[in-house]
């Protein structure tokens, strides 16, 4: 059910990051710890399970939006994906038309 907004102490204007500004060129991320990144934490700040799945599940989103962006590794086994930036000195790859073979 809504609420007035009189009943808030304080209201924050809304904020997004863009990829470039969250993560290093460099380097390759999972998504909790992108999720962790989007809060301002630490990438491997401890987290109880129920605020990480919370908190993954708000990042799924933003890596959907930000496709164009992102580059993510070709996981190994049980092994997590890994995001990262696009970048000139690293760009992606043509996906093989057998990769899901």
């Amino acid at each position: 059910m809504p609420k007035p907004k009189t009943e808030f102490e304080t209201l924050y204007p809304y904020r997004l990051y863009e990829p470039e500004d969250l993560l290093d060129p460099e380097l390759m991320y999972t998504v909790p710890e992108i999720a962790r990144l989007l809060q301002g934490l630490d990438p491997d700040a401890e987290l109880d399970p129920d605020t990480e799945a919370q908190l993954i599940r708000w990042t799924v989103p933003w890596l959907m939006a930000h496709t164009d962006d992102l580059v993510i590794n070709d996981p190994v086994g049980d092994e997590p994906g890994y995001f990262g930036l696009v970048h000139d000195e690293h760009p992606p790859e043509e996906i093989p038309e057998d990769a899901d073979e």
